[in-house]
This record gives C-alpha cells, structure tokens and sequence, in this order.
C-alpha cells in the first residue's frame, strides 16, 4: 500500500514516523556491522534495487489501495531481520525521493506495509528452527514460501484497518473490493519468495545471511 497523507490525521502520521525513526535506530544498533561479508552487500544492494523496480510496477484500485510485492520475507531471509529493516527503509526513501511516495506518510508505510512481514517472516524462522527438522525444504516452503504469504496477508489487513479506522474507506468497501486482490497477490508474493530463495540457497548460499551450509545440508 501506498499511504497518502491526506488520508490520516496529523497525530498519526507524526507517530508513524517516530516509531520509525526509533525502530531503524533500534535496528542499526543490533546489525553486526564489521560482520558483513562484502559479496553479499553488494547482492543485498542489488536486490534494493530490484526491489525498487516491484514497487514502481504497482497497480492502484483507489488512493492509498495499491497493489505490489512487498519482499519482506526475502530481504528478511537474506539480510537477517535487522538489517532487512534498515534496507527497506532505504528503499522507501528512494521512492520517496522520486515522488512516488509522499514523505509525511513514510512511517506509515514503513509501519504498516514492511514491518509486518519482516516481523512475521523472522518469528517463523525462529518456530521452525525449534519445532522442525534442519531440512531444506522446511526452509524453502515454510520460511520463504508460505512466510510470504502470511506476510503479505498480515501488511494487508494492517493497511486495511488503518484506513478503515482513519474514515478513509468504509471497512465493507475495503474488504469486498481491496481484501480479494491482496489474498490473490499473497500467492505471488509466496511464489516468488520461495522461488528466489530456492535460486539462492543452490547458487548463492553465502548471500543468505539465515541459511547455514552445516544445519540444513550437512544433516542430510
């Protein structure tokens, strides 16, 4: 979704932003900065990126409802949880950079769109590092794959509801016109998450910051 400020009052978006600006404050404190392997800062900037092309792709029903993938589960899965917010965040800056998001609302966005998935995606991780087997496919399917849908369904029903909360849409509207699209966008979101990630751990596992070569591989 694509905020417009318009759509929220004034004591929202000034929230949205400062629990942004302290989450990504929050979020730099923890990445292990002299850790970094330098290849795979180079991919993760890459995949910033390609992200930045999804997002320009979108498609919009009304202002605020728009429709694209998100690639939360992915920069969370690659980056680890931490830096995936500082890289998002970047990528939010640069669309509003070039006019295709309004800044007052860039918390919001930040919040409601991103957060939710990143959020979701490293819980999963976390449960099935605990509860499941050290398998490939566990983490191809469960954390890449249906990860993405869940995250994808999760930012939807945030959006959703802080729209119908701030009288943008009334929530009938909202759920027979805008929910449908987003349950349809979750299988795109999950397939190309899991598709990515599949590629990655075969060709380029050391760019996956949560995927370790003698958990899932050397068990097998």
């Amino acid at each position: 979704m694509n905020f417009v400020a318009g759509q929220f009052p004034l004591w929202a978006l000034w929230s949205g932003n400062a629990l942004a600006l302290g989450l990504l404050a929050l979020a730099a404190t923890r990445v292990r900065w002299r850790a970094l392997e330098a290849r795979a800062v180079n991919a993760w900037l890459g995949a910033c990126v390609v992200l930045l092309g999804f997002w320009l792709g979108r498609a919009g029903l009304e202002p605020g409802l728009s429709f694209h993938l998100l690639g939360a589960t992915v920069f969370t899965l690659l980056m680890g949880p931490w830096l995936a917010l500082l890289a998002l965040a970047a990528v939010l800056l640069g669309l509003a950079a070039g006019g295709q998001l309004e800044w007052p609302a860039l918390g919001l966005n930040y919040g409601l769109s991103l957060l939710p998935g990143v959020a979701l995606t490293a819980l999963l991780l976390r449960l099935a590092q605990r509860y499941f087997a050290a398998n490939v496919f566990v983490y191809v399917f469960v954390n890449a794959f249906l990860a993405g849908a869940a995250g994808m369904l999760l930012a939807a029903l945030c959006g959703l509801a802080a729209l119908a909360l701030a009288g943008a849409y009334p929530l009938a509207y909202l759920l027979e016109n805008a929910l449908p699209y987003y349950v349809l966008l979750a299988w795109s979101e999950a397939f190309t998450s899991g598709l990515v990630l599949a590629i990655l751990i075969v060709y380029r596992p050391h760019w996956v910051a949560t995927f370790d070569d003698a958990r899932y591989l050397d068990q097998q």
